[in-house]
């Protein structure tokens, strides 16, 4: 044999012997998860659905989709924690009972989830004591959390609304989790941690407060002041199959990077290379409100770490080739706010209703009582601002102003104050009203002082039955008798008698002016009529006495109160009318009369 044949059999062999080592390298990573530099360790991954209700469909598909990637990917159900309601499969409203999909030609991604953490078990205590490793402060579910130790690599995957939260309406708090990576890294319970965040504003979650010293990389579905988007919606392109009336199949971020995990071979993609893919197909440089942008924090230097050490590879895509990096972003006509998605869902329905029929009735009045629950929430957020910061021109204000790189807000226990008080006294919910966080974090970073505000609450609640007392009485709040007509009514006032005792109830003229009072005045008289003897009779039976209920939920500042009779609700709403022009309360909350 020639030199030159020798020299080519020697090469051969070198090149044999190379990739026979890498193959071998690859094979070590994909079943130990271990790292490049030959310590071994153990890959595991906590995936959340954090919402419920089967119009939030898409949150568990999500889920669900990435529980059989990883399986695939070689991770063992033993290292995986699902967290998930489990309300959506085997719902009377699911076509193919104990079947989930997640794209529309799409197989069961329900098959074999673990049910580790459902229904009330979903809650934020037990999500972080999972990922601590406690299991002593676990409560329900299966027990099971991630024992991972200083070489092991974590993946973390949550779907769920904006200002992520649990299903039992706890909330994620942006420094809570920070604060819970900290004590991980403190503790060396990982070596390296990646964290994919689906939800509306995730990126406040991280911006300026996600450290890069903890080895931590964090992609969240949008920035930190915008919604983020569903796909395999109704009336988009390409829709869900139409037995699923009104429900998206998944979301745009989660299925770019489900589908991209789905076609490539992790053991040859970076991380880097799957955030590039994903928010180039997500859509970063569409117009605004079309589309989110796809973001990054934390460590940079994960980014070159392959998948295979986080979410493993499927043997059936050693073939992949670096063409599939080059997909196009998802047409912006496919995707919906997912702000909008319970209208949609409440639209198709309807659509699908037979006209005149009492469900397609019951279905537009949810339509308009939602609807009508979203103004007042705009309302509210807008008068909050004005009263809270003393100005007039609050437009400005209702998102984040924070510059990008700094967090959402300082005073934390003060955004958390006003965030829960939003909740839980101005209705506001996940589905909608938290859009609003933004502006709850700037009334904190402009130096209200919500114990200062609290104390102010508490005196205006002292005063409030007096209110209630000069009312009835037809006395101002100082005790001045106001001069009366003669029939005992106070000039620029009328009386309203309610319920079939007549009990009298004495109210300014001037509020007849406030559109919820006008609205409410014609519902009344059309569903009842009024007989003008004098006052105002509104025969408030037992029977009506919820649809009252309702229009008083929708005044922009809602008070509510118990009464020894139903009858009473008329002049709560008065009252509510009185107590939100003229006092001073609590900026930010939404009063509750005792």
């Amino acid at each position: 044999m020639s030199s030159l044949g020798h020299l080519l059999v020697l090469v051969f062999l070198y090149v044999l012997l190379f990739y026979s080592a890498d193959s071998r390298k690859l094979q070590v990573l994909h079943d130990t998860g271990s790292s490049e530099d030959g310590a071994k360790g153990t890959r595991w991954a906590v995936l959340i659905a954090g919402s419920s209700y089967y119009y939030n469909y898409r949150h568990q598909a999500d889920i669900c989709h990435a529980y059989q990637v990883l399986r695939k990917g070689g991770l063992k159900d033993e290292n995986i924690i699902v967290f998930m309601y489990d309300d959506i499969a085997f719902n009377p409203e699911n076509p193919r009972p104990g079947v989930i999909i997640n794209r529309p030609d799409g197989g069961d991604v329900y098959e074999g989830v673990p049910k580790d953490y459902t229904e009330e078990a979903v809650n934020v205590k037990n999500f972080y004591n999972v990922i601590l490793g406690n299991e002593s402060g676990i409560t329900g579910g299966s027990g099971k959390v991630v024992k991972s130790g200083p070489n092991d690599s974590i993946f973390i995957y949550y779907a769920d609304h904006g200002a992520p939260a649990m299903p039992d309406g706890e909330d994620i708090h942006a420094k809570d989790f920070i604060k819970v990576l900290e004590k991980m890294h403190k503790l060396k319970r990982y070596k390296k941690m990646v964290i994919y965040v689906e939800a509306c504003e995730s990126g406040s979650m991280f911006e300026g407060i996600l450290k890069t010293s903890l080895n931590i990389l964090a992609v969240t579905a949008s920035n930190a002041t915008e919604s983020s988007f569903g796909i395999y919606c109704p009336g988009e392109y390409p829709p869900p199959p139409p037995e699923y009336n009104g429900v998206c199949l998944g979301d745009t971020f989660s299925v770019s990077w489900l589908e991209d995990s789905e076609l490539h071979d992790m053991s040859k993609e970076t991380l880097k290379q799957q955030y590039q893919a994903v928010k180039r197909r997500t859509g970063p440089d569409a117009e605004p409100g079309t589309s989110s942008h796809v973001s990054r924090f934390g460590s940079k230097a994960l980014l070159k770490d392959y998948l295979v050490s986080y979410i493993g590879t499927n043997p059936e895509n050693e073939n992949f080739t670096s063409a599939g990096f080059t997909a196009s972003p998802i047409s912006n006509s496919s995707s919906v706010n997912t702000r909008d998605i319970p209208l949609l869902y409440l639209k198709s329905k309807i659509q699908r209703s037979p006209m005149e029929s009492p469900e397609r009735q019951a279905l537009e009045k949810k339509l308009f009582e939602e609807m009508n629950h979203r103004r007042q929430i705009d309302q509210n957020i807008v008068e909050i601002l004005k009263l809270s910061l003393k100005q007039t021109n609050v437009s400005n204000l209702l998102i984040s102003t924070r510059t990008t790189g700094q967090p959402l807000v300082d005073d934390w226990d003060c955004f958390k104050t006003l965030v829960n008080s939003f909740k839980n006294h101005c209705g506001a919910t996940m589905d909608y009203g938290l859009k609003y966080t933004g502006a709850l974090a700037n009334i904190c970073n402009m130096g209200v002082d919500v114990k200062q505000t609290n104390q102010e609450k508490r005196r205006n609640r002292r005063s409030e039955t007096n209110i209630k007392a000069s009312l009835l009485s037809g006395e101002l709040s100082d005790g001045r008798r106001r001069a009366r007509d003669q029939n005992g009514v106070p000039r620029g006032h009328l009386a309203v008698y309610v319920g079939d005792e007549m009990q009298r109830f004495v109210i300014p003229t001037k509020y007849l002016q406030y559109p919820e009072f006008k609205v409410l005045m014609e519902e009344v008289a059309d569903e009842f009529g009024y007989e003008h003897e004098g006052g105002i009779h509104i025969p408030c039976e037992e029977s009506t006495s919820a649809s009252i209920e309702r229009s008083a939920m929708s005044l922009p500042i809602s008070l509510h109160a118990s009464s020894s009779t139903r009858d009473g609700m008329f002049v709560l709403i008065s009252l509510a009318l009185v107590v939100a022009t003229e006092m001073t309360l609590l900026v930010g909350l939404c009063i509750t009369l005792a």
